[in-house]
């Protein structure tokens, strides 16, 4: 198995592009007034996922990697319940679009795994901490500054 010279080589990146085709093809048949709602919200987050595999790519540090896998794995999430509503919603489902998206999930924690554990071993809670770390303070910069 050789090792991919550009992002568009890694499976995971080619499934998540699938999902983002699937997405446009899906959302192209929602209500005209959720053009700059549930429509918006879903193809960004479909984008994000392939988005954040390219980015990550050629980030030298494994750290720094696994941390956009990370975020690519948070917009799955996110793009998962943009799906479950527009199916409650009525709008639509795509039972192919949601067992690729499970693909590319479980694509996406393998890959983030084999980075970090490919870290020595001392140096992977100190990993887990600043991801979390990250997480706070990214989390805490959407806070609305009206609120303190």
């Amino acid at each position: 198995m050789s090792t991919a010279k550009t992002f568009e080589e890694l499976i995971v990146w080619q499934k998540a592009h699938t999902c983002v085709l699937m997405v446009y093809r899906l959302t192209a048949g929602f209500p005209r007034e959720e053009i700059y709602g549930l429509t918006a919200q879903l193809r960004r987050a479909s984008l994000s996922i392939p988005a954040n595999i390219a980015e990550g790519f050629k980030r030298r540090g494994r750290l720094d990697k696994a941390r956009f896998l990370n975020i690519a794995q948070g917009s799955a999430d996110e793009m998962r319940y943009f799906l479950r509503v527009g199916q409650d919603l009525e709008y639509g489902q795509d039972e192919a679009l949601l067992r690729m998206l499970e693909e590319v999930s479980k694509l996406l924690e393998a890959y983030r795994r084999s980075i970090v554990l490919s870290l020595p071993a001392a140096v992977r809670p100190v990993f887990f901490l600043l991801l979390s770390l990250w997480h706070f303070l990214d989390s805490a910069s959407q806070i609305p500054t009206s609120t303190f």
